[in-house]
């Protein structure tokens, strides 16, 4: 690693807008001005012209490459962030389980929708968000975890054995679906594994808009996995929705149902192929020269670094977890091994490998001595200062639980960990 290259490159460990590989960028800079040899910006494209239509679906195939997604799934770009799906999830998915009932049970089992219950497991900020919406609209909730009343904190995900299950046999109603967050930005808190005792014919929803790519999935336990793009894919505005093409049959008559606005409806999307209106299409754009940049051999060799191996033809998300894997380690390792900063989630298994949430204090560990909160809060103010003065940036914790938090998506390099790590170091030897 060069000196000058450490003292002088800015490392971008926010959590979202996150860093974008350099490479795409600057193949973006490239191309701005005259895409594929149209003489025009993509942003000035029609979406309803070849160019965009080609980029639009090889973007859907490149994904479908990379997440091995089966051929009865769809993929639709959507507008909008994780705050829009957790709309659109509930609106898409009592709708289907509406037609559902009266497909079982006639007129008569149709009902109420308010009394179709959906099923959430909270495990942090966001899964938290995410009921909120869907108590707002109306929806039936029961939360079948609570991570923060079963643990005290969110510090870990529960055995899946203490939930309440979504199988019930009590309800008038099988669940129109079980949703969870597979990572937790805020919170830095990651599941070790997928739920897998909700039932075969109760749709799995899951929101991976910060995990996403980092690791292998198996898309055939969903019904739908959704994800805001600027974490691990792109710039903000785009949204990735994988939905099981089942779930697509939204109910076609009210019968006292809330109709899917047509913006949030998956069906719509997918029969439009994500062009029922004018889509996000710089967005699209990145998010495909992200996808490319994730398939390129050569690519992921140089952001392997020094872990290179020549002949290694590893690429897509097999590298990327690999390499999120040895990052992730070294720089919990050296957390652990300091005496003054100490990791939030305690439960190792469900430290995420995309977020890593920590705090600072003056009291050494294993001290006898009372913690002193102000010096605690001086010191993280220095620490964070002096990291920015070194180029590392965006290390503050989110607003609603401070500390401090490094986020290490795909495009962060084995180098920029280094170097956060050297500078942990470095800070303590000054006290």
């Amino acid at each position: 690693m060069s000196t000058t290259h450490a003292v002088n490159h800015k490392w971008n460990f926010g959590a979202g807008p996150a860093m974008i590989p350099r490479p795409v960028l600057e193949r973006a800079q490239a191309e701005f001005l005259d895409y594929q040899g149209t003489g025009l910006s993509i942003m000035e494209l029609s979406h309803r012209s070849a160019p965009y239509e080609q980029l639009n679906n090889r973007a859907q195939d490149q994904l479908r490459t990379l997440l091995s997604i089966p051929a009865n799934y769809k993929i639709l770009f959507m507008q909008g962030g994780g705050h829009t799906q957790f709309a659109a999830v509930v609106y898409n998915l009592l709708a289907w389980r509406h037609r559902q009932n009266k497909a079982e049970k006639g007129e008569a089992g149709q009902g109420d929708w308010r009394a179709i219950p959906v099923d959430y497991v909270v495990s942090g900020s966001w899964s938290a968000k995410a009921v909120e919406e869907a108590q707002r609209l109306g929806a039936n909730v029961r939360v079948v975890c609570d991570a923060k009343k079963a643990l005290g904190g969110f510090k870990g995900i529960p055995a899946e054995s203490t939930w309440v299950r979504s199988t019930d046999p009590t309800l008038d109603s099988k669940p129109a679906y079980l949703y969870y967050c597979d990572n937790e930005t805020v919170n830095g808190v990651e599941f070790p594994f997928v739920p897998s005792l909700q039932g075969k014919d109760i749709p799995l929803v899951c929101d991976m808009s910060s995990n996403i790519l980092s690791r292998k999935v198996d898309v055939s336990k969903f019904g739908v996995i959704y994800a805001g793009a600027q974490k691990n894919i792109g710039p903000a505005g785009v949204s990735v929705v994988i939905v099981r093409e089942d779930l697509l049959e939204t109910s076609e008559s009210k019968n006292g149902l809330v109709p899917v606005p047509l913006m949030l409806d998956y069906k719509t999307m997918a029969k439009n192929n994500s062009l029922y209106n004018t889509p996000p299409m710089f967005g699209i754009y990145i998010s495909s020269l992200v996808f490319d940049w994730l398939l390129n051999v050569e690519a992921q060799r140089i952001q392997d670094g020094q872990q290179a191996v020549a002949n290694d033809q590893t690429v897509g998300v097999e590298a990327a977890e690999a390499r999120n894997k040895r990052k992730a380690e070294k720089l919990y390792t050296a957390l652990e091994e300091s005496r003054f900063f100490h990791i939030v989630v305690s439960d190792k298994a469900a430290r995420s490998k995309m977020n890593v949430t920590f705090t600072i204090s003056a009291t050494p560990k294993g001290s006898d001595a009372a913690v002193d909160k102000e010096a605690d809060k001086a010191m993280e103010k220095a620490f964070l200062s002096q990291a920015e003065e070194r180029g590392l940036l965006q290390l503050p914790g989110h607003r609603s639980v401070g500390g401090i938090r490094a986020s290490i998506y795909n495009a962060m390099t084995e180098e920029g960990v280094d170097v956060l790590i050297a500078f942990l170091k470095e800070f303590e030897q000054q006290y």
